[in-house]
This record gives structure tokens, sequence and C-alpha cells, in this order.
């Protein structure tokens, strides 16, 4: 005998209870009628969509989750659905799933495990589950989990204690780069810890700095890797389970085992960031409704490659790009700036700013009065451009896409109100060694970004012959201090330690780190592709007395 269980790889809109209880009855019913399943498997807080964050501590959530459970009761027949919510009992809120079969509730299991950690708020909302649930499904005792349960071996032992044969875990785990990686090594873990077949789905979506690309698998009782689910695609993925219901004796249970099914190519780290970056762009345009993107094309390799994530996201015909030259802007900028935009076949705009900036400087003229020529008029540029760009969103619908990497946020090497204006970045979390390698990653799909764009030394181009290494360390040493300091939590001397940097570097860009707190608090968000990024991961005072040393 088999069990077919569908898993279910959906992209939710975070509060639209009424429209995700939709999409779990359509999805419910074409798994019944197309893939033949027995069970579909939606991820956790399905109903909601994830991170729901503080609409759980709206009055108005308990009667609408309750008015969608009873639509599903009502609509969804001849197949098991299990399904993830917020749910109210006894005054409390758990974090729910349940496992729904011709319109009644078989079981509902809250979960136990509340991480609250990184971009995890959990207990902040939720309170712990404490028992496990156990549903026979076709003659299969099926126990349920939740994400992070997963991640500690209680709650399945728990399970497999109350008579499991089977693991259904329903999650929604954020991409970063290493994650699929350790998803995979935890469940080998996990099933050989209690011999038992685990499903594992992944919520699909993007959701402000959040994505989560799906990647749903089985492992069997070995913990060995038997189906994979496609990394940043949505449908209904399949995987039979055999069941031998021969009993040797009165105690065994059945034996349960997946079969042998697809297996997804692995994703290389370029392709899986760049891939994040584009679904997480497109999310936010089209779940926000914005008309398209208008971004600044300097000449330069972040916002040639960010121009490049836009086009991906939500094609050329709703991307601009506009070159505002000045007084430095170089010939070679002017020309690769034309090209790249040619390339992609976007809208392409030259808007020369040298007016507005002399109009600005006059303007000022009487308060500048005494004062050396300083950072002040180079900022002038950055605003100016930051203001014209701004102007054309609110003219158009457009959101003005900001082209920042993280090496450049993390020690402030940007424009409050000027290169750092816009709605979204996709850099956001890009070191910019990263940076190039992406580039050259997304010329192997075609190629847009000249390799002089690539090749070239990064500069600003606001003062002459400028080059981002005459303020800053070059970006390979850069990039390692800063991976340490923000991704890794190491001390200064634990970074001097490693006898790669002299000592005088180190602490002055740690010192540059820990002073540019307060315009990273006003940078737009961004698509998180590491364990750390810049948003809800790292969340440091702006006023604060705290040593470098220490």
């Amino acid at each position: 005998m088999t069990l077919r269980i569908a898993m279910a790889q959906l992209d939710m809109l975070v509060g639209d209870i009424t429209k995700n209880t939709q999409s779990v009855i359509d999805a419910a019913n074409k798994a019944h009628d197309e893939e033949k399943a027995d069970v579909v498997v939606f991820p956790e807080l399905t109903l909601t969509g994830y991170p729901p964050e503080d609409l759980l501590l709206r009055p108005s959530l308990d009667p609408r989750i309750e008015s969608a459970l009873a639509r599903i009761l009502e609509e969804v027949r001849d197949i098991y659905v299990v399904v993830g919510y917020p749910r109210r009992i006894d005054g409390e809120l758990f974090n729910c799933a349940s496992v729904i079969y011709q319109g009644k509730i078989l079981g509902e299991y809250a979960k136990q495990k509340l991480p609250n950690f990184l971009v995890f708020d959990d207990k902040r909302y939720f309170s712990e589950g404490r028992d496990a649930v156990i549903v026979n499904i076709k003659g299969v005792k099926v126990g349920l989990s939740i994400c992070e349960d997963i991640w500690h071996p209680e709650p399945i032992a728990q399970a497999k204690e109350a008579g499991a044969e089977l693991i259904l875990n329903l999650n929604a785990s954020p991409y970063h780069i290493e994650k699929m990686g350790e998803r995979e090594a935890l469940l080998h873990q996990r099933a050989t810890e209690v011999s038992l077949p685990i499903v594992y789905v992944n919520y699909m979506g993007a959701q402000d700095e959040l994505v989560y690309e799906g990647g749903s698998f089985v492992v069997n009782s070995k913990g060995e890797k038997v189906m994979q689910a496609p990394w940043f695609e949505t449908g209904l993925y399949c995987v039979d389970m055999i069941i031998n219901d021969v009993q040797f004796n009165a105690n065994q249970p059945n034996k349960v085992e997946p079969v042998s099914g697809q297996i997804a190519p692995a994703l290389s780290e370029e392709a899986s960031v760049y891939q994040a970056m584009v679904f997480g762009l497109r999310g936010y345009i089209e779940k926000n409704r914005f008309k398209g993107i208008v971004l600044g094309l300097s000449g330069g390799i972040d916002s040639a490659l960010s121009l490049a994530v836009a086009v991906d996201a939500i094609g050329a015909d709703r991307v601009q790009a506009v070159m505002m030259p000045y007084t430095y802007t170089s010939s070679i900028s002017l020309h690769d700036a034309e090209e790249e935009a040619n390339l992609l076949g976007v809208k392409y705009s030259v808007l020369p700013i040298e007016s507005m900036v002399t109009a600005f400087t006059d303007v000022l003229a009487p308060e500048f009065e005494g004062y050396a020529k300083d950072t002040t008029e180079e900022n002038l540029q950055a605003r100016t451009r930051g203001v014209t760009l701004m102007a054309i969103s609110n003219k158009k619908g457009y959101m003005v896409l900001t082209t920042g990497n993280k090496s450049e946020m993390a020690v402030g090497y940007a424009t409050l109100y000027g290169d750092m204006v816009g709605g979204y970045s996709v850099l956001k979390d890009v070191f910019k060694m990263l940076v190039f390698r992406l580039c050259r990653y997304r010329n192997t799909l075609g190629y847009v970004i000249p390799e002089r764009v690539i090749t070239r030394p990064p500069s600003a181009e606001l003062a002459p012959d400028q080059k981002d290494e005459d303020s800053l360390p070059s970006y390979d040493i850069l990039d390692e201090i800063l991976r340490m300091y923000i991704e890794e939590d190491q001390s200064a001397e634990a970074i001097l330690a490693t006898k790669k940097f002299d000592r005088e570097t180190v602490y002055r860009v740690l010192r540059l780190v820990d002073l540019n707190e307060y315009k990273r608090r006003q940078a737009p968000t961004g698509v998180r592709i590491t364990a750390r990024g810049f948003g809800r991961d790292r969340r440091y005072p702006i006023t604060n007395g705290w040593h470098i040393g220490e």
C-alpha cells in the first residue's frame, strides 16, 4: 500500500488570510484531482503568511482564523489537509498545525520550541506547546512538528514514543547562503535518532528582507535524502510512502519508507544568492503594487548588478535607468552606463545635475563663506541625485532601487538622503567581493555587464580621480574583517589574533561600523542572504558607550 503526500510550496501574502485560505483550498483540490495525493502538507503559519509579526496582536485575528478554518472544513473533501496557522486556546496564542479530513479536525499540534534569536521573535507572540500529536492517516501514525521543533531532539523523540511512524515537519525557514546544507545535516541527524522518515515542507515567498526559497525535501529512516523539490519555484511536489503493514508482533509499528523521487540539482552559491535577490525584489515590487523600478545608473559595478537583478525580477519594460552626470563623471562611466542599459533593453535617461548642484551651492554660499570645500560638496551631488530619483518615483509610481552593498553600508561609505534614498536594496547584504562574483555569474546567463565595469577600480566619482581605496582598505581585506566582526561577532583582539591584519586597520574598520549604526537604521530594507544581515538580525543601539576593545 502507498501513501501519496503532496508538499505545497506556495507564495502567500502576509495578512491576507482570505486569499491565503483560498490558495490552500485550491491547492488541496488540485493535489487530490490532478496529483492523486492522499495528503497535502502546507508550511508553518500558511493562513497568515510568514512572518505575520504584530498582526498576531490584532484583536480581529482570532475570528479571521476561525472563519478560514471553517471554509477549509467545508470546502475540502477526500484529502487530508495539514496546514499551519495561529490559534488562541484558553486565552493563549499558539503556533498550530492541524490535520483536516472530511470536515473534521483530526488533531491539532502546538509548536513546542519557539525561536527567539536573529530574525525570529516567536516568544513575543506564542506560548509553548507541550504534547505530541499523532494522527492516523490511512493506517499510518503520523506525528506533526513545526520548524524549530526539528532543531531539537525532544519533540521528535516524544512523537516517536507516542507511536509515530512518519514525521511531517511544517517550516518557514528563511534563506541564507549556508541554510540548505544545514537543513540536510539536521534532518539526517533527527531521522537516524528516531529511525523514522521525515517530510520537510518549507515556505515559499519573499517578505520584506526575508526570502523563503522552498526546497522542500524528504529523508528516509536512515536520514538519506530521497526527494528534493526545486528552490524558488512554487508548486505541488509529491512523494510516495510505501507502507508495509505486515506485523511481526503486536507492538511493532508499520514500516513506512519513502520511494526515491526526483532530486532538484544543487545551486552554486552565486546562483542561489542571485535567485534570492531576484525573488526578493520581485516579491517586494509585486506585493506592494509598484508600477516599476527606477534606479541611478552610474557606470559602476553595484548599479550594473542592481539593474540586471531588476530586469530579471520584473522585466525590462518596467525598469528605468537614470544616469545623472556631474563634473567628475568620467566619459568611461557615461559609455558603460549606456551600454548596460542597451544590453538589458531598459528605458535610459541622462539627466545632468550640474545646474541643480550649482543652484544649491549658490543658495548656500553665504553659509559656507570662510569654510574650505570638503565632503559637504560631495554629499550635495549625491543628494541632488536622490532628489531627482525620488521625483521620478513620485511622478511615475516607480520604486527607487538603491544600489549600495553591505561593505559600504557597514562602514558608512554612503550618503544619507543621497545614494541611500530608495525603497529597497538587493545588495544590502552582499559584500563587495561577492558583487564581483555575482556579476561574472550573471554574465554566464547572458552578457549584460560590460567587462570593464567589473575590472576597473571602484569609485564614487564625487571628486577628481577618486577611488574607493583612497578612503577604505582594499575590499578583500575590508570584507574579511567585516565578516568576522558582523557575522561571527568576533572582537577586535580575536580578529588580530588571526595575524592577517594590522591593528590600525582593524580598529579603524570596527570603529566605522560602530559609528555608522545611525545610517543603517535609516537605510531601506533589502534582501537578507547571510546568516547575519543588517536588519532584524543585528540590533545595536545607536547611542552607546561600548568600546571596541571590550
